[in-house]
């Protein structure tokens, strides 16, 4: 099949990933970038491999009865909201089946487990305005700064003028934000690796972090100009260094105000600095600890272990509800927000340490434990430490049904613990990310 061959195709479900699913009257797979399911559609062919190829829609012949026009203008130009041409619950429907799937292909569950293992998708928020994070790309064009969205298949910088993902209440922020950072880089000749912007309703909280190599710097100028058209509460530089896949932080600097970022979470007040993970969606994060304090019950006399606890979003209602906590978290700068977020919450029955989960594996023996590690999931010795422990039940949150799916696997191999309940909480509407919460009970 040569390149750019446009083929009618009849697209099936969805994949886990951000193209649809279709097959070649042969039986080829071929990924489909803009497809729903049930389009009969003209797909021109980018890429052809020996068992797969990949192309978009160039044409619709028969739209299928979920197809819905994108509310964002930039949805077909932008990478950020693969799935925006998805009726919403046809999106919800189609990250629990790629949950189940995941469960059967990879984790070798039998079908009908899977199906009944795998609960109705959770749509916490509304979806689209639902992000308290969005991160700008930095490019030059011609030798002009240019700041924007990454466009689909690696194809450059957008330029936008707004991002629809982001709480409407900050709207103008990333046109704001753009124009003062291409403004930036163009008079002092300045490049970034990209640009953050967090924004929080709940405390009026809006950063904007500037992401680079380290080197000479106008701070002051920068704060100015980035300050005047934004209204930031904070404004910092993370330095970085190493290679692309690499990355490792060399610094952060306060450039202006508070120097991090703060969100309220259910009944917690939390501060978060630049290089730290926290949830984009503030509602889904509630959710998330709804759902993992639900499934554990933790009592005034249980111990409880939080494995990978960033900056503390499980710790700290832990902390509240359990005698003590063991928490473990490898990134450094999560472990000093988890610490001062501990301090300000005045919770006094934690132990943060700060390593790797296997080799600072609590010395303990837990009642109950959460486990929220990284997409690569957990390594097969942390398994094996955690399916050792006398513990009731372990909430395991996973953002990748991939790696879950291989993990969950493991932990019945190991006879210890088996899950007895996921439920995918969608986090990420318009795109094809699931967030889940998996109870794991005593085999």
């Amino acid at each position: 099949m040569p390149d750019k061959t446009t083929l009618e195709l009849s697209v099936e479900r969805m994949s886990y990933g951000p193209d649809a699913i279709a097959h070649t009257p042969e039986g080829k797979t071929v990924f489909v970038r803009g497809g729903v399911p049930g389009d009969v559609a003209l797909v021109s062919i980018d890429s052809d491999g020996s068992s797969f190829s990949k192309g978009h829609v160039v044409d619709v012949i028969d739209a299928s009865a979920d197809r819905v026009m994108p509310r964002c203008p930039y949805a077909s130009l932008c990478g950020g909201c693969p799935w925006a041409q998805m009726a919403y619950p046809t999106q919800a429907a189609a990250k629990r089946a790629g949950v189940i799937d995941a469960l059967t292909r990879i984790g070798h569950f039998p079908a009908e487990e899977s199906e009944r293992l795998v609960a109705a998708c959770i749509s916490p928020s509304a979806p689209w305005g639902y992000r308290n994070k969005v991160e700008l790309a930095f490019s030059r064009h011609a030798g002009r700064p240019v700041v924007g969205m990454h466009a689909p298949e690696g194809a450059g910088v957008v330029k936008v003028s707004s991002c629809m993902l982001l709480d409407k209440a900050y709207a103008g922020a990333v046109k704001s934000v753009a124009g003062a950072v291409s403004y930036l880089a163009g008079s002092c000749d300045l490049e970034f690796e990209r640009i953050g912007i967090r924004a929080s309703t709940r405390t009026r909280e809006l950063e904007v972090s500037l992401w680079g190599a380290p080197g000479g710097f106008p701070r002051a100028h920068a704060a100015k100009i980035i300050s005047d058209s934004t209204k930031a509460t904070s404004i910092v530089r993370v330095m970085e260094k190493g290679p692309a896949k690499a990355r490792r932080i060399a610094g952060v600097e306060a450039l202006f105000g508070s120097g991090s970022w703060g969100e309220i979470v259910g009944s917690e007040r939390m501060r978060v600095s630049a290089p730290s993970f926290f949830q984009v969606n503030t509602l889904g994060a509630e959710k998330l600890v709804e759902l993992v304090m639900d499934a554990l019950r933790p009592g005034e006399e249980d111990e409880a272990m939080d494995l990978y606890c960033g900056a503390g979003t499980f710790t700290l209602p832990l902390a509240r509800r359990a005698s003590f906590v063991s928490a473990v978290e490898s990134y450094g700068p999560a472990v000093r927000d988890l610490r001062r977020n501990l301090e300000s919450a005045g919770l006094d029955n934690v132990d943060a340490v700060g390593g790797d989960a296997k080799r600072e594996f609590p010395d303990t023996d837990a009642d109950l434990i959460v486990v929220d590690p990284p997409r690569a999931g957990l390594a097969e010795d942390v398994v094996r430490c955690l399916s050792d422990q006398p513990a009731r039940s372990i909430a395991y949150v996973s953002c990748d049904p991939a790696t879950l799916a291989r993990d969950l696997a493991r932990f019945v191999d190991m006879g210890s613990f088996r899950p007895t309940l996921i439920t995918p909480v969608d986090l990420f509407p318009q795109t094809f990310h699931v967030e889940t919460v998996t109870l794991l009970s005593k085999d």
